[in-house]
């Protein structure tokens, strides 16, 4: 059978609805080699020409034996292939350069690629260990159309020092299949059939336990399954080849998963020069805050955490998230917030040649209340201290600033959290976040001579002597230490909280005491004395100043 006649066959109306959908995927054949090519001979290396140098391979251990992992396009050309022994390898090319393979480099290299092509959409997905999925839809016409983005992104990388295939369909299967087996390009949706019928049963993405059964019987270019009935080729060979089939085609939908998560809002500047000093970033974040105000105007909130993207010349993407305790639109308080924020990575954050994208995200909103200022400060009276926590956590970090809460239970070790002052904000919208129903209120005030300054999480045994068993201790030992007991108050009796611990867990008896140096500790006796119950313990819960 033709691949025309296929074509004919195969064209139904949902190619035509699934074609709305532009999919770009990436492969990068000789990543490990193209990385350790750019580290020794320069970035430019691809537009130079390689230097006079023998073939590259990278060596892994696969169970006790040493295999070749990877090779440069040198090693395959002299007849080296993957999963040849290293041993093997040498008597073939004495000279071959053997080195590690190193996943982990590998894998940054590709994250540092997903990065890089942000520049063209957010939506950006990792393929394995060697491929990117770009989801370009309604992306296109920013970039001169699909045939000018997609050679401009194989130039830019050429000139990076990455070689890449690429191609451009409604699917990705479609495009995977293209750019690893075919000739790559832009594939309109109607030519999908006869792009895919020449291309071996592999294109479609399937193991070669799959593979390998499909060849044994004549079945090797996707085109030989197009005339075959389905049930009994499922049956016998399962459900995957003609999934893949479908996707490929468009008949079955197949989403990408970014990397990242889509910001709400963001805008953007492409500068014709580019900036490096840190107050020209600033002024550029002010200008892109001013443009997001709109947006976020419309629909009735606030940022509440930003990111701002810098593209340097040479491929390098810095980003930079801040968050703020409440809800922001006012551009100059966030490129405020991002001042701290550029002060904090400034030994980071190397400008090389210059940014030459600028971008700021808004990743999470809430509901903004437009609120009336008086004379010197907010209505409400939050607005400097506020902008102060926001400076201090972009300045040092999340960790370095928390506020106390107050949950609903007389426990005393769950009866105050410490969280950051970004996740609680008194009558704010993030307030009590993740600490249960009742626990969004912020401490007001702690008598010290109800409960001591410090804890101890958890309670320290002391060994104790009594008068009389149910009486305040007379003496007590804590850490190897004597002490005798001239003053107590209490008994103050704390239940436990039996839908927590369970209906067995003990009272306890709480004893404020002062010993003779006039130190004062809070103590606790565990349980009460019952002829059936085991004898109560004593500890030591907190210490007063």
């Amino acid at each position: 059978m033709t691949a025309a006649f296929a074509a004919s066959n195969l064209a139904p109306p949902l190619l035509a609805q699934n074609g709305a959908h532009r999919i770009l995927c990436l492969w990068f054949p000789y990543l490990p080699a193209d990385r350790v090519a750019r580290a020794r001979w320069g970035r430019s290396w691809l537009s130079k020409g390689r230097p006079d140098h023998p073939p590259i391979a990278f060596a892994g251990r696969s169970g006790t034996a040493v295999q070749i992992a990877f090779l440069d396009r040198e090693a395959e050309r002299i007849g080296l292939t993957r999963g040849q022994g290293v041993a093997e390898a040498r008597a073939i090319c004495p000279s071959l350069d053997v080195l590690p393979a190193d996943p982990a480099a590998d894998r940054a290299l590709l994250e540092a690629l997903a990065d890089w092509c942000d520049r063209y959409t957010p939506l950006v997905a990792l393929d394995g260990d060697d491929g990117l999925h770009l989801d370009i839809t309604g992306c296109a016409h920013l970039h001169g159309g699909e045939r000018a983005l997609l050679d401009g992104v194989l130039s830019s990388l050429f000139a990076l020092g990455i070689e890449a295939r690429g191609a451009i369909s409604s699917s990705v299967g479609l495009s995977w299949a293209a750019a690893h087996f075919g000739d790559g390009g832009v594939i309109d949706t109607d030519a999908a059939p006869e792009t895919l019928a020449p291309l071996p049963v592999a294109a479609l993405r399937l193991p070669e336990a799959v593979v390998g059964p499909l060849g044994r019987v004549g079945l090797k270019t996707v085109g030989d399954l197009f005339p075959l009935p389905r049930a009994p080729l499922a049956r016998r060979f399962g459900p995957l080849p003609l999934l893949r089939l479908d996707q490929a085609l468009g008949l079955e939908d197949e989403p990408i998963s970014p990397r990242l998560p889509v910001p709400m809002l963001s805008a953007e500047r492409r500068l014709f020069d580019t900036v490096r000093s840190e107050d020209d970033v600033l002024a550029l974040t002010a200008h892109l805050a001013g443009t997001l105000r709109e947006g976020l105007e419309r629909r009735g909130e606030g940022g509440r955490l930003f990111a701002l993207l810098l593209f340097r010349v040479d491929g390098r993407v810095f980003r930079i998230h801040a968050a703020t305790s409440t809800p922001l639109r006012d551009p100059q308080r966030i490129a405020l917030v991002f001042r701290e924020r550029l002060a904090a990575v400034h030994d980071d954050l190397d400008a090389g040649y210059g940014f030459e994208i600028v971008r700021l995200c808004v990743l999470r909103s809430e509901a903004f209340e437009a609120v009336q200022e008086g004379f010197c400060a907010g209505a409400d009276g939050n607005g400097p201290l506020s902008a102060f926590a926001e400076r201090v956590v972009a300045r040092f970090g999340p960790e370095s600033l928390f506020a106390v809460t107050l949950p609903e239970s007389h426990v005393p070790e769950r009866a105050a959290h410490l969280v950051s002052v970004l996740d609680l904000w008194e009558g704010g919208p993030g307030a009590g976040e993740g600490l249960g129903a009742g626990a969004a209120r912020p401490a007001k005030s702690t008598s010290a001579q109800d409960r001591p300054l410090r804890l101890f999480a958890p309670p320290e045994p002391v060994e104790t002597v009594a008068g009389v068993p149910e009486d305040a201790p007379k003496t007590f030992r804590w850490r190897r230490s004597f002490h005798r007991i001239t003053r107590t108050e209490g008994p103050e009796r704390i239940a436990a909280e039996w839908w927590i611990d369970g209906e067995d867990q003990p009272s306890r008896d709480y004893f404020r005491v002062e010993d003779d140096a006039g130190r004062r500790f809070w103590l606790f006796r565990e349980g009460i004395y019952r002829d059936d119950a085991a004898r109560p313990r004593w500890f030591i819960h907190g210490v007063f100043a």
